[in-house]
Parts: structure tokens; sequence; C-alpha cells
């Protein structure tokens, strides 16, 4: 059995220790797209921003099925530390919301632009996810350890 309180940590220092993201979107014509964005997460919640005019927004609104992958090598190459996520991703349009992510960026990156909740050509985007998968090599995890995200905001495992 796993240490769930140790993989949850582990997953929150990855998140931590990033700043940038791939996301994949599904296009009408069922094609993935992949971009990187920057993001800020709150627990498990992981929200970034994209223009309110772009494809991938479009993509969301059509089907919030998104894929998330997170994770760095260490400098020399030989140990990975990563996550990939099924998630669910909507727009925010609770103004309350997109002030308590500015909150968040301000205490994380004191330097970066915060969204104007009024006037703002962005998008504002949660992703809540849903399917989890941590690997990190210097926690023993070579091979990837699968888990459910749960509405409380709680890891459990995915038996292979």
């Amino acid at each position: 059995m796993q240490d769930i309180e140790a993989i949850t940590r582990l997953v929150f220092r990855i998140l931590d220790e990033n700043r940038t993201m791939a996301l994949a979107t599904l296009r009408p014509d069922g094609w993935p797209q992949a971009t990187t964005v920057g993001y800020v997460h709150d627990a498990f919640a992981i929200y970034f921003a994209v223009a309110s005019s772009s494809q991938k927004l479009a993509n969301i609104r059509r089907d919030p099925r998104t894929s998330i992958a997170i994770g760095h090598a260490d400098p020399s190459g030989r140990r990975v530390s990563g996550l990939s996520m099924a998630a669910r991703s909507v727009q925010l349009s609770d103004w309350r919301e997109v002030e308590h992510v500015n909150d968040l960026i301000r205490a994380r990156y004191p330097q970066a632009a915060v969204f104007a909740p009024r006037n703002s050509n962005a998008a504002v985007i949660r992703a809540e996810p849903q399917i989890l998968s941590v690997v990190d090599d210097a926690a023993g995890l070579q091979e990837p350890a699968l888990f459910r995200v749960s509405q409380a905001s709680a890891l459990s495992p995915i038996e292979a």
C-alpha cells in the first residue's frame, strides 16, 4: 500500500517547483492541441489564463476534458519528477474566484501581472484533476503511480 500522505506531499512539491505546464485540449476535428501555459495552483486546483479569442478556450468550452503534464529532470537528466493529469477545465465566471487566483499569483510570483477581473482580454481557467499519475525517481516512483482525485481533494490509488 502506498503512503497517500507522502504521495500528496510529493504532488504538491512538484506543483510548487514548476511554473509552466503542457496543456492539451481537443480540437473540433478530434485532434489534440497541446500548448505550454503558466499556472498557479491551490491544492489540486490548477489555474491558468488564455486569450479570450484563443482556440484553447474554444476547445475547452466545447469539451472540458483536458490533459496536463508538469515536470522536470534534475540537471544531470538522470532523475525525473513529474505529473500527468486528466482534468476537467472550466472558465471562471465568479470574479471573487478570479481575485482569489490573483491573490495566489501575488503571493507566489509578486513580479507577475494579475488579471483585471472586468477588463481583461484573458479568460481565467480552473482545471480540476480527475486522474493523476506521478513519477519521481528520487521518491522511488520509477513507474507511474495512478490515482483518482476526489472532490475532497484526496488521492485514492487506482489499481492496474
